[in-house]
């Protein structure tokens, strides 16, 4: 190789490493990848459930269940029997109000309405009105941690609430490696982690409340037969805990069942794109910046 093409050749490769160094500083790669374990799970019990429940809230407590459903005009408060499905006691709301997730803090319920940034209290016993208190997001999932109310609206975002004055305290960004994790709704506070619902998927994500960082995936693939499914039969949502008897439930909206599910390691594995729609940790045109 002469003296020239030598120059011109190295000349290139300088160009090149330029280039290359000038592309990777405006990527946004997570300096390090935590392979996030996953869940698989085992029916234990199966209950009844009404179908007509559009089901966007669902707590457990002392042997009772509570479910807050949603839909203009069809939204209520309910208490249900777990193993018959039958509703002991119903509140509607208003038709104005799309009624979203619910929680218990003390001797009262507490229910979010999706896009009327209005929250409601109940007394738990008879399902009154005490107060209304507003927020300034859209209201998706809610529960509570033993000092603070954790609510979802949407987004990657978790608000951390005062149960006495509903005002925010904090917030944490939910993210699995550094990266956003959206679409989180319906909440329940499991053994000192957040467990969420994630819209249009089958998935629970395992929080950790302190940093947000996705602990873990429950993947509930299946749970629901080919025969349960209806047109009707809308996505999985509803996650509550029975923490006295360390049971786990779940159920859709719209769903003919309601399952008690014991949690399975599968896994130790990254989540690709195909297993999780919210989450690209393959492509480099995702960590561009835009």
């Amino acid at each position: 190789m002469n003296r020239f093409f030598r120059i011109s050749f190295i000349g290139l490769f300088a160009l090149l490493e330029v280039l290359r160094v000038g592309y990777c500083s405006n990527l946004e790669f997570p300096t390090t990848f935590n392979v996030i374990p996953v869940y698989t799970y085992q029916v234990l019990n199966t209950y009844p459930h009404d179908m007509s429940a559009f089901t966007e809230g669902l707590v457990f407590e002392d042997g009772v269940l509570y479910e807050g459903t949603g839909l203009y005009g069809y939204s209520n408060l309910r208490r249900v029997e777990l193993e018959t499905g039958k509703v002991l006691q119903i509140r509607e709301l208003p038709s104005q109000y799309f009624g979203e997730g619910i929680t218990i803090y003390k001797n009262k319920i507490i229910q979010l309405t999706w896009k009327s940034h209005l929250g409601l209290v109940y007394d738990k016993s008879n399902f009154e009105l005490l107060q209304e208190f507003n927020y300034p997001t859209e209201g998706w999932g809610i529960t509570y941690d033993g000092s603070y109310l954790i609510m979802s609206d949407g987004t990657s975002i978790l608000h951390f609430l005062d149960p006495e004055t509903f005002e925010e305290i904090s917030q944490i960004e939910v993210h699995e490696n550094n990266i956003p994790v959206t679409k989180i709704n319906e909440l329940e506070y499991v053994q000192g982690e957040i467990f969420a619902n994630i819209w249009l998927t089958e998935r629970i994500a395992r929080i950790n409340p302190l940093t947000g960082q996705v602990t873990g995936w429950i993947d509930l693939k299946g749970i629901l037969s080919p025969e349960d499914r209806s047109e009707k039969v809308d996505v999985l949502n509803g996650i509550a805990y029975d923490a006295k008897n360390n049971r786990l439930l779940v159920t859709g909206k719209f769903w003919p069942k309601l399952f008690e599910i014991e949690l399975i390691k599968e896994e130790m594995r990254l989540n690709l794109i195909e297993d999780n729609p919210y989450i690209k940790i393959l492509s480099p045109l995702y960590f561009k910046k835009r």
